[in-house]
């Protein structure tokens, strides 16, 4: 999971064969579309939540879920999807690699919900036991008509999984803030750049 080398081509291929059609069973915690369901976490969990306006207008939310589906909110330089080419669908395995405090790891879930609708559209992923983290984590677009804006929300309940994770858990909650803020930003430049070539 942790490693001083960057995972290779094989290395991707072979985590995401290994958890590959996990069958995780449907989340329980998150929904795709209220967010959390529960009044209260399980123990040793905590729930980040951050929601942003990215635009206004039905090309700006076209233009996010084309960014969606390249992965675009995860492509901030110390993290990347690793297997790009998969599919926003129920089922998929997801290689997320991050390179952080000088190590890297790739942490691999399974998305577990989709919405795609008029006005919607994300999903949930819940983590494997190739993941530093075990918990869920929401990406959801939605276009609101009456106001025209599109909004990102990115919504996550999660604990340390793996011993290192424990071990500089303060460092993971830093390293997790960033993600949110930097993925909101990344989403709304790529959809800025996507919405002009529509």
């Amino acid at each position: 999971m942790f490693s001083i080398t960057k995972p290779t081509p094989p290395d991707i291929q072979q985590a995401v064969e290994a958890y590959s059609r996990m069958n995780l069973q449907a989340a329980a915690v998150l929904d795709s579309r209220q967010g959390m369901r529960v009044a209260r976490l399980p123990a040793g969990f905590e729930h980040d939540h951050s929601r942003t306006v990215i635009g206004e207008g039905r090309k700006i939310f076209e233009a996010a879920i084309s960014a969606f589906e390249r992965w675009k909110q995860f492509d901030l330089g110390w993290v990347r999807v690793a297997n790009p080419g998969a599919r926003i669908e129920i089922g998929q395995t997801i290689a997320v690699e991050i390179y952080a405090l000088g190590l890297w790891s790739l942490n691999v879930s399974e998305i577990v919900d989709v919405t795609s609708e008029d006005r919607d559209f994300g999903f949930i992923y819940r983590t494997s036991a190739h993941h530093a983290e075990e918990g869920e984590e929401r990406f959801l677009l939605t276009f609101d008509p009456d106001t025209n804006a599109v909004h990102y929300d990115l919504e996550a309940i999660s604990r340390p999984r793996h011993w290192l994770a424990r071990l500089v858990h303060p460092v993971v909650r830093t390293l997790q803030h960033k993600f949110a803020r930097q993925s909101h930003s990344c989403i709304r430049e790529a959809v800025a750049h996507l919405s002009r070539e529509v």
